[in-house]
Order: C-alpha cells, then structure tokens, then sequence
C-alpha cells in the first residue's frame, strides 16, 4: 500500500521536480550575477542549478581530474579552448560576457582619481587573485606592470585563491585595497562598501569570459538549456546590470 501511494505521488510530480540540478563550474567573480540568472532560469523552467564556485584554472584542473560539471564558466576565454583541445566539452566554447577590472578599497582616503599615486604610496597590504589560476588576477598584473608600479606594490602583495577571496581580503581590513571585478563591488551585496574605480582598460587584455558544455552534460539535456538561457535577452539583462559588457 505504501509503495503503491509513494509511487502516485512521485508520477504525479512534475518531470522537472525529479530532474538532476544542473553542476555547474562558475568562476567567481560571477558568483553575484549567476545567482540571480539561475534563479530566474529555474523560475522559468523549473530546473534547478547546483553552482560551485571558483577560480577557472582550479576548475580546469578539476575538470580534467574527472568532476562531473555540465557547464563551465569561465573568467576568460583560454581555459574553455584548452578543455576543449583536450577533448572535455561536448561543444565549441561561446562568450557570454566581458569583464571590467577595478581596484577596490575601504580606506576612507582612497583617492580614485589619482589610483595609481594613491597605490604607490599606500603602506597596507594590496590582493590580487592568483595569476596562476585566475584571469582577473593575470590582468591586475599585467596593469601593475603596465604602469609601472609592479615594483612597488608586488613585496605588498596578498594573493587569493580566486576573484572571490581576493574581495574577502578587502573586506575583512586583511588588504588595504584589491583589484577585483567591477560585478562584484556594484553588486547589492556589496555596492556601498567602500570606493572603487575602474582600472583603465588600454592598460591590461581584454576579459573575455567563455561558458563550454563539458562531456558530463551529454546526459543532462537541461545543461543545454541552461547554456541557450545564457544567451537569452533575460540573462543578457542581468549581466549588463553587473556591468559587464556584451559580445
């Protein structure tokens, strides 16, 4: 009797309730926006989505290890190409979104309009994310040398795991000022937390962020829909509300 009841109540549930959540790797300086896009995605179709969060080399390395992610995406466009020249995706890798580097700070003296004179003579520790691992912290590196200031800030230096610790240095008063992604400091999370500005974009690459549907995905067809989702007029709103750009 029991079996038989348990069984009316499962037929009677919605395909979509039975249905795996999507895993997806996503980079952190992403983890705001995502939020807010897989909320909506599920809203609309009733899929639900299990984000983990973290640098795209972390992942990568994760990926080729054998963790089961559908969908990764990334903080640049490299990592996608090397998953999949190494034959992990199931399909070509696709911009999603550009990024923009800003150098964050909750000094009250923080003087935006003179950042690069402000670093220089600043005392306090500065973060940055790995640049080993993590595309926004290559580009904080490449602008420190691009204005030649790499010299001085780097005995300073503070590196985070990702994009996400390096903002939790800044937060916690353990980094004077970091360089992080523009998404992150006008999220509402964070939007009146301290002073930012934007660091100039001739003085690093292009962020050009990927998004690849990896092999496990081959068996979840709602990783593709959530991949089409994120190329959708809805999602592409969100992303320009976290200040990003659009390809």
């Amino acid at each position: 009797m029991k079996k038989t009841l348990l069984c009316t109540l499962l037929a009677a549930l919605p395909m979509t309730a039975l249905a795996a959540p999507v895993k997806v790797a996503v980079a952190a300086n992403m983890q705001y926006a995502f939020a807010d896009i897989a909320n909506a995605f599920t809203h609309d179709t009733g899929v639900a989505v299990l984000p983990s969060y973290s640098s795209s080399g972390k992942f990568t390395a994760q990926v080729m290890a054998g963790a089961p992610f559908e969908l990764f995406l990334s903080a640049d466009n490299t990592f996608p190409q090397k998953l999949q020249a190494a034959g992990f995706t199931l399909n070509a890798p696709k911009t999603y979104a550009i990024g923009t580097l800003v150098l964050w700070s909750l000094d009250s003296g923080f003087d935006g309009a003179h950042w690069q004179q402000w670093l220089k003579n600043a005392s306090g520790k500065v973060a940055i994310a790995n640049p080993q691992t993590a595309p926004y912290g290559t580009e904080a590196m490449r602008a420190l040398n691009y204005y030649h200031l790499a010299d001085t800030v780097k005995p300073r230096l503070v590196t985070g795991d990702s994009i996400g610790q390096t903002a939790q240095f800044v937060a916690s008063g353990a980094a004077q000022a970091g360089f992080v992604a523009k998404a992150q400091v006008i999220s509402t999370q964070m939007h009146d937390q301290g002073h930012w500005v934007e660091v100039p974009s001739q003085s690093y690459t292009p962020i050009v962020q990927d998004m690849v549907l990896l092999k496990p995905a081959e068996t979840n067809p709602d990783a593709k829909r959530l991949f089409d989702y994120l190329q959708s007029p809805a999602a592409r709103a969100i992303l320009q509300r976290y200040g990003y750009r659009l390809p």
